[in-house]
Protein backbone atom coordinates (compact mmCIF):
# COMPACT_ATOMS: atom_id res chain seq x y z
CA UNK A 1 0.00 0.00 0.00
CA UNK A 2 1.50 3.31 -0.82
CA UNK A 3 2.09 5.52 1.56
CA UNK A 4 2.31 9.04 2.20
CA UNK A 5 4.53 11.77 4.24
CA UNK A 6 2.54 13.68 6.39
CA UNK A 7 2.88 17.32 5.51
CA UNK A 8 6.63 18.57 6.70
CA UNK A 9 6.39 15.88 9.54
CA UNK A 10 8.84 12.61 9.20
CA UNK A 11 5.48 10.65 9.48
CA UNK A 12 4.30 8.06 7.19
CA UNK A 13 1.03 7.06 6.82
CA UNK A 14 -1.26 4.75 4.63
CA UNK A 15 -3.93 6.51 3.09
CA UNK A 16 -7.27 6.12 5.36
CA UNK A 17 -7.11 7.03 9.24
CA UNK A 18 -9.48 5.31 11.85
CA UNK A 19 -11.06 7.48 13.44
CA UNK A 20 -11.34 6.40 16.94
CA UNK A 21 -14.69 8.67 17.98
CA UNK A 22 -16.62 5.06 17.58
CA UNK A 23 -14.35 3.73 20.42
CA UNK A 24 -16.57 3.21 23.77
CA UNK A 25 -19.34 4.76 21.34
CA UNK A 26 -21.18 2.47 18.85
CA UNK A 27 -18.53 -0.53 19.76
CA UNK A 28 -17.39 -1.86 23.08
CA UNK A 29 -13.88 -2.80 23.16
CA UNK A 30 -13.96 -6.24 22.48
CA UNK A 31 -15.17 -4.81 19.23
CA UNK A 32 -12.61 -2.20 18.35
CA UNK A 33 -10.22 -4.69 19.01
CA UNK A 34 -11.54 -6.77 16.12
CA UNK A 35 -11.69 -4.06 13.72
CA UNK A 36 -8.01 -2.65 14.95
CA UNK A 37 -6.42 -5.79 14.70
CA UNK A 38 -8.03 -5.98 10.87
CA UNK A 39 -7.01 -2.64 10.04
CA UNK A 40 -3.68 -3.08 10.89
CA UNK A 41 -3.36 -6.44 8.97
CA UNK A 42 -4.68 -4.79 5.48
CA UNK A 43 -1.76 -2.71 5.87
CA UNK A 44 -2.85 0.77 7.98
CA UNK A 45 -1.07 2.39 10.76
CA UNK A 46 -2.74 5.43 11.91
CA UNK A 47 -4.99 6.25 14.43
CA UNK A 48 -6.99 9.53 15.33
CA UNK A 49 -8.66 9.86 18.77
CA UNK A 50 -9.22 12.63 21.44
CA UNK A 51 -9.75 12.82 25.09
CA UNK A 52 -13.54 14.02 24.81
CA UNK A 53 -14.56 10.69 23.41
CA UNK A 54 -16.86 10.00 24.21
CA UNK A 55 -18.78 12.37 26.49
CA UNK A 56 -21.72 12.55 24.82
CA UNK A 57 -22.61 9.24 25.69
CA UNK A 58 -24.64 8.43 28.92
CA UNK A 59 -22.36 7.20 31.26
CA UNK A 60 -19.25 8.41 30.04
CA UNK A 61 -16.56 10.85 31.21
CA UNK A 62 -14.16 11.42 28.22
CA UNK A 63 -11.13 9.07 27.67
CA UNK A 64 -13.18 6.23 26.90
CA UNK A 65 -11.25 5.58 23.19
CA UNK A 66 -7.81 6.72 24.69
CA UNK A 67 -8.64 4.06 26.63
CA UNK A 68 -9.41 1.00 24.68
CA UNK A 69 -6.96 2.11 22.33
CA UNK A 70 -4.16 1.97 25.19
CA UNK A 71 -5.44 -1.24 26.02
CA UNK A 72 -5.24 -2.81 22.26
CA UNK A 73 -1.95 -1.19 21.93
CA UNK A 74 -0.63 -3.04 25.46
CA UNK A 75 -2.18 -6.12 24.10
CA UNK A 76 -1.02 -6.55 20.64
CA UNK A 77 2.36 -4.62 21.68
CA UNK A 78 2.30 -2.63 18.75
CA UNK A 79 2.69 0.56 19.60
CA UNK A 80 6.01 1.33 17.24
CA UNK A 81 4.31 0.66 14.43
CA UNK A 82 1.10 2.72 14.93
CA UNK A 83 1.10 6.96 14.87
CA UNK A 84 -1.15 7.95 17.33
CA UNK A 85 -3.02 11.01 17.10
CA UNK A 86 -5.17 13.00 19.86
CA UNK A 87 -6.31 16.25 20.87
CA UNK A 88 -6.50 18.94 23.80
CA UNK A 89 -8.91 21.51 24.02
CA UNK A 90 -12.27 20.08 23.73
CA UNK A 91 -14.60 20.74 27.06
CA UNK A 92 -14.21 18.02 29.29
CA UNK A 93 -16.12 19.39 31.59
CA UNK A 94 -14.44 22.65 32.85
CA UNK A 95 -14.61 24.05 29.68
CA UNK A 96 -12.67 24.37 26.43
CA UNK A 97 -9.41 25.79 26.77
CA UNK A 98 -5.84 25.73 25.69
CA UNK A 99 -4.05 27.59 28.66
CA UNK A 100 -0.27 26.26 29.45
CA UNK A 101 -1.31 24.47 32.36
CA UNK A 102 -4.48 22.87 31.20
CA UNK A 103 -2.70 21.07 28.29
CA UNK A 104 0.23 20.14 30.61
CA UNK A 105 -1.93 18.72 32.76
CA UNK A 106 -3.94 17.22 30.15
CA UNK A 107 -1.43 15.33 27.92
CA UNK A 108 -0.27 13.25 31.10
CA UNK A 109 -4.30 11.88 31.03
CA UNK A 110 -3.79 11.43 27.55
CA UNK A 111 -0.63 9.43 27.80
CA UNK A 112 -1.69 7.41 30.89
CA UNK A 113 -4.66 6.30 29.19
CA UNK A 114 -2.83 5.13 26.03
CA UNK A 115 -0.69 3.56 27.74
CA UNK A 116 2.38 5.10 25.85
CA UNK A 117 4.92 7.87 26.82
CA UNK A 118 4.75 9.84 23.56
CA UNK A 119 2.04 11.36 21.12
CA UNK A 120 3.26 11.10 17.53
CA UNK A 121 0.72 13.91 16.69
CA UNK A 122 -1.25 15.98 19.56
CA UNK A 123 -3.83 18.10 18.10
CA UNK A 124 -5.77 21.66 19.16
CA UNK A 125 -8.70 20.21 19.27
CA UNK A 126 -10.63 23.63 18.96
CA UNK A 127 -9.39 26.85 19.18
CA UNK A 128 -9.48 29.36 22.56
CA UNK A 129 -9.02 32.98 21.38
CA UNK A 130 -9.06 33.72 25.42
CA UNK A 131 -5.69 32.51 25.05
CA UNK A 132 -2.76 34.20 23.11
CA UNK A 133 -1.29 32.07 20.66
CA UNK A 134 2.16 31.97 22.36
CA UNK A 135 0.84 30.62 25.22
CA UNK A 136 -0.39 27.50 23.72
CA UNK A 137 2.80 27.03 21.65
CA UNK A 138 5.18 27.60 24.18
CA UNK A 139 3.12 24.33 26.52
CA UNK A 140 3.85 22.65 23.19
CA UNK A 141 7.32 23.53 22.73
CA UNK A 142 7.98 22.09 25.83
CA UNK A 143 6.41 18.62 25.21
CA UNK A 144 8.09 18.06 22.48
CA UNK A 145 11.08 19.32 24.21
CA UNK A 146 10.38 16.65 27.11
CA UNK A 147 9.73 13.80 24.50
CA UNK A 148 5.86 13.57 25.24
CA UNK A 149 4.96 14.75 21.76
CA UNK A 150 6.42 14.49 18.20
CA UNK A 151 4.47 16.69 16.14
CA UNK A 152 1.71 19.53 16.36
CA UNK A 153 -2.16 20.05 14.51
CA UNK A 154 -4.60 21.84 14.48
CA UNK A 155 -8.71 21.57 13.99
CA UNK A 156 -11.72 24.04 13.80
CA UNK A 157 -9.54 27.08 13.95
CA UNK A 158 -10.33 30.41 11.73
CA UNK A 159 -8.22 31.02 9.14
CA UNK A 160 -6.82 34.28 11.01
CA UNK A 161 -6.13 32.23 13.72
CA UNK A 162 -4.22 29.56 11.71
CA UNK A 163 -1.97 32.06 10.06
CA UNK A 164 -1.74 33.80 13.27
CA UNK A 165 -0.38 30.60 15.21
CA UNK A 166 2.00 29.59 11.99
CA UNK A 167 3.32 33.26 11.62
CA UNK A 168 4.33 33.32 15.16
CA UNK A 169 6.09 29.76 15.04
CA UNK A 170 8.17 30.75 12.40
CA UNK A 171 9.06 34.14 13.60
CA UNK A 172 10.09 32.63 17.09
CA UNK A 173 11.80 29.83 15.47
CA UNK A 174 9.24 27.52 17.80
CA UNK A 175 7.43 24.74 16.88
CA UNK A 176 4.18 24.68 14.26
CA UNK A 177 1.33 23.60 13.69
CA UNK A 178 2.02 21.22 10.89
CA UNK A 179 -1.24 19.29 9.99
CA UNK A 180 -4.16 20.50 10.00
CA UNK A 181 -8.07 18.46 10.24
CA UNK A 182 -10.77 20.26 8.86
CA UNK A 183 -14.38 18.96 8.60
CA UNK A 184 -14.61 18.07 4.49
CA UNK A 185 -16.09 15.51 2.31
CA UNK A 186 -18.10 16.01 -1.18
CA UNK A 187 -20.92 17.46 0.48
CA UNK A 188 -19.58 19.76 2.91
CA UNK A 189 -16.72 21.58 0.65
CA UNK A 190 -17.04 25.19 1.34
CA UNK A 191 -15.50 26.19 4.34
CA UNK A 192 -12.46 24.13 3.70
CA UNK A 193 -11.98 25.07 0.19
CA UNK A 194 -12.65 28.62 0.40
CA UNK A 195 -11.18 29.41 4.10
CA UNK A 196 -8.29 26.98 4.56
CA UNK A 197 -6.87 25.25 1.76
CA UNK A 198 -4.92 27.53 0.62
CA UNK A 199 -3.29 28.16 3.63
CA UNK A 200 -2.32 24.35 4.07
CA UNK A 201 -1.04 24.17 0.51
CA UNK A 202 1.24 27.47 0.83
CA UNK A 203 2.54 26.86 4.17
CA UNK A 204 3.12 22.98 3.61
CA UNK A 205 0.72 21.27 6.25
CA UNK A 206 -0.42 17.98 6.10
CA UNK A 207 -4.09 17.75 6.02
CA UNK A 208 -6.49 15.20 7.43
CA UNK A 209 -10.17 15.31 7.04
CA UNK A 210 -12.89 14.71 9.63
CA UNK A 211 -16.40 13.93 8.35
CA UNK A 212 -14.98 12.64 5.63
CA UNK A 213 -18.07 10.52 4.85
CA UNK A 214 -20.49 12.88 6.19
CA UNK A 215 -21.75 10.83 9.08
CA UNK A 216 -22.50 7.74 7.01
CA UNK A 217 -24.15 9.53 4.14
CA UNK A 218 -21.76 8.76 0.98
CA UNK A 219 -22.33 5.37 2.21
CA UNK A 220 -24.88 5.26 0.14
CA UNK A 221 -26.95 4.02 2.76
CA UNK A 222 -29.25 6.99 3.74
CA UNK A 223 -31.73 7.60 0.83
CA UNK A 224 -34.83 8.84 2.99
CA UNK A 225 -36.22 9.43 6.22
CA UNK A 226 -36.71 6.06 6.86
CA UNK A 227 -33.06 4.94 6.83
CA UNK A 228 -32.07 7.11 9.08
CA UNK A 229 -33.49 4.56 11.79
CA UNK A 230 -30.40 2.66 10.59
CA UNK A 231 -27.91 3.69 12.83
CA UNK A 232 -27.07 5.84 16.08
CA UNK A 233 -25.94 8.05 13.82
CA UNK A 234 -28.38 8.05 11.57
CA UNK A 235 -29.62 11.53 13.11
CA UNK A 236 -27.17 12.95 11.41
CA UNK A 237 -27.36 12.64 7.93
CA UNK A 238 -30.89 14.39 7.93
CA UNK A 239 -29.60 17.61 6.53
CA UNK A 240 -27.87 15.74 3.61
CA UNK A 241 -31.49 14.97 2.09
CA UNK A 242 -32.04 17.63 -0.20
CA UNK A 243 -31.35 17.94 -3.65
CA UNK A 244 -27.51 18.52 -3.65
CA UNK A 245 -27.23 15.17 -1.44
CA UNK A 246 -29.00 13.00 -3.85
CA UNK A 247 -27.01 14.25 -6.72
CA UNK A 248 -23.53 13.46 -5.12
CA UNK A 249 -25.18 10.19 -4.60
CA UNK A 250 -26.34 9.84 -8.22
CA UNK A 251 -22.54 10.63 -8.82
CA UNK A 252 -21.21 8.47 -6.50
CA UNK A 253 -23.12 5.14 -7.53
CA UNK A 254 -22.37 5.61 -10.88
CA UNK A 255 -18.67 5.38 -10.24
CA UNK A 256 -19.15 2.69 -7.75
CA UNK A 257 -20.89 0.86 -10.23
CA UNK A 258 -17.95 1.41 -12.60
CA UNK A 259 -15.15 0.85 -10.45
CA UNK A 260 -17.42 -2.11 -8.76
CA UNK A 261 -16.90 -0.77 -5.55
CA UNK A 262 -18.50 0.67 -2.96
CA UNK A 263 -19.51 4.41 -2.58
CA UNK A 264 -17.43 4.87 0.64
CA UNK A 265 -14.71 3.54 -1.48
CA UNK A 266 -15.24 6.44 -4.17
CA UNK A 267 -16.21 9.24 -1.73
CA UNK A 268 -12.70 8.39 0.17
CA UNK A 269 -10.64 8.13 -3.17
CA UNK A 270 -12.29 11.86 -4.27
CA UNK A 271 -10.46 13.41 -0.92
CA UNK A 272 -7.41 10.92 -1.83
CA UNK A 273 -6.94 12.67 -5.14
CA UNK A 274 -7.25 15.91 -3.85
CA UNK A 275 -4.07 17.77 -4.44
CA UNK A 276 -4.21 19.50 -0.40
CA UNK A 277 -5.87 16.27 1.48
CA UNK A 278 -3.04 13.53 2.73
CA UNK A 279 -5.50 11.31 4.27
CA UNK A 280 -9.51 11.55 4.79
CA UNK A 281 -10.07 9.90 8.58
CA UNK A 282 -13.06 7.61 8.54
CA UNK A 283 -14.86 4.90 10.99
CA UNK A 284 -16.54 1.69 10.91
CA UNK A 285 -18.43 -0.49 13.02
CA UNK A 286 -18.22 -3.72 11.37
CA UNK A 287 -15.28 -5.45 9.70
CA UNK A 288 -17.11 -6.05 6.25
CA UNK A 289 -17.09 -1.77 6.12
CA UNK A 290 -13.29 -2.30 6.33
CA UNK A 291 -13.42 -3.29 2.45
CA UNK A 292 -13.85 0.58 1.39
CA UNK A 293 -10.62 1.53 3.00
CA UNK A 294 -8.74 -1.06 0.99
CA UNK A 295 -10.88 -0.12 -1.81
CA UNK A 296 -10.18 3.89 -1.62
CA UNK A 297 -6.16 3.44 -0.86
CA UNK A 298 -5.97 1.51 -4.61
CA UNK A 299 -8.98 3.27 -6.47
CA UNK A 300 -7.56 5.75 -8.99
CA UNK A 301 -10.57 8.00 -10.35
CA UNK A 302 -9.96 9.46 -13.68
CA UNK A 303 -10.16 13.07 -14.57
CA UNK A 304 -13.87 12.35 -15.67
CA UNK A 305 -14.68 10.73 -12.61
CA UNK A 306 -13.41 13.73 -10.65
CA UNK A 307 -15.24 16.14 -12.37
CA UNK A 308 -18.71 14.52 -12.59
CA UNK A 309 -18.04 14.25 -8.50
CA UNK A 310 -16.72 18.03 -8.66
CA UNK A 311 -19.99 19.10 -10.68
CA UNK A 312 -22.67 16.79 -8.55
CA UNK A 313 -21.18 18.61 -5.63
CA UNK A 314 -20.89 22.20 -6.58
CA UNK A 315 -21.68 24.70 -3.84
Amino acid sequence: MEKRTLGKTDLTIAPIVFGGNVFGWTIDEQKSFEILDHFVESGFNFIDTADVYSTWVPGNKGGESETIIGNWLKKTNKRQEIIIATKVGSDMGQGKSLKKDYIINAVEHSLSRLQTDYIDLYFSHFDDETTPVDETLGAYESLIKAGKVRWLGASNFSADRLKESLLFSANNNIPRYEVYQPGYNLFDREEFEQLHEKICLDHGLGVITYYSLASGFLTGKYRSENDLKKSQRGGGVKKFLNERGFKILDALDKAAETYGVEQASVALAWLLQRPSITAPIASVTDLRQLKSFTEAATLKLTAEDISLLDQASSY
